[in-house]
């Protein structure tokens, strides 16, 4: 199958269709974000986020440095960042609904969070306004994925960092099989049956089915102007840890 260039919700015809369905699909599933990641990954998924922490260790360890957690939905990334950091740490989202979660889960951990609606696409940040970005499991949903990147560019320093975590294609057969038939029946039941929205779980192994391949997304960070673009698979291949740092 053709990797897509840019997330294609059943139904849609353009990229501005493709970003309201995505916008509507995630105010849909707020309410049960957190646990459904959780229970649908078997916890998996917060060893994957500190994977990306890890990534944005030495930028976090600087006091000056602007860091953006992208699509940061619910605040998961987000909140650990800015409990590890010493540097400034925001968070933006294109889906109210998410951003007011991720208020409420910040104010249940008594931590401050810095957080703002903005779509991913034309983010309201001068030229060269970051350090880092992170992007935990939002780049897959982006409506153009070069124009996505190209706009990452844009507000990254030179020599800023940006770490997508993303689900990925895993190399082997056996794993691939097992992932498939999990993703294609079992997610969007379960999914579905405690979401009350069996459409968005459904979009989501069809979304991971379209995305590039790893080696595929590292070259188009590096035809965006990212050096040294790298990713490393976790879990098998069943998600991807990409990082690069803007020329």
């Amino acid at each position: 199958m053709k990797a897509a260039t840019g997330t294609t919700p059943p139904g849609t015809e353009n990229e501005q269709q493709a970003a309201g369905w995505v916008r509507q699909m995630f105010t849909e599933i707020a309410p049960r974000y957190d646990l459904l990641n959780h229970l649908l990954s078997f916890n998996i998924d917060r060893g994957w986020r500190r994977a990306l922490l890890g990534a944005l260790a030495p930028v976090a360890a600087r006091t000056e440095a602007n860091i953006l957690d992208l699509c940061c939905g619910t605040g998961d990334v987000l909140l650990d960042l800015t409990r590890i950091s010493k540097a400034r740490t925001f968070g933006a989202d294109f889906c109210h609904p998410m951003l007011v979660s991720a208020q409420q889960k910040a104010a249940r951990r008594q931590q401050a969070a810095r957080l703002f609606e903005a779509d991913a696409m034309v983010l309201p940040l001068a030229d060269g306004t970051l350090d880092a970005i992170a992007i935990a499991f939002g780049f897959r949903n982006l409506s153009n994925y070069r124009a996505g990147l190209a706009e990452f560019a844009r507000v990254l320093k030179p020599g800023g960092v940006l770490a997508i975590l993303e689900f990925s294609h895993p190399p082997s057969a056996f794993v691939r099989a097992a992932y498939s038939v999990y993703a294609r029946f079992l997610l969007p039941a379960i999914g579905g049956m405690i979401s009350g929205s069996r459409a968005a779980y459904s979009y989501l192994p069809e979304s991971i089915a379209k995305f590039p391949r790893a080696a595929e997304l590292k070259e188009m960070m590096r035809n965006a102007g990212f050096a040294e673009p790298r990713f490393r698979l976790l879990s098998g291949g069943i998600a991807a840890l990409h990082t690069g740092t803007r020329g």
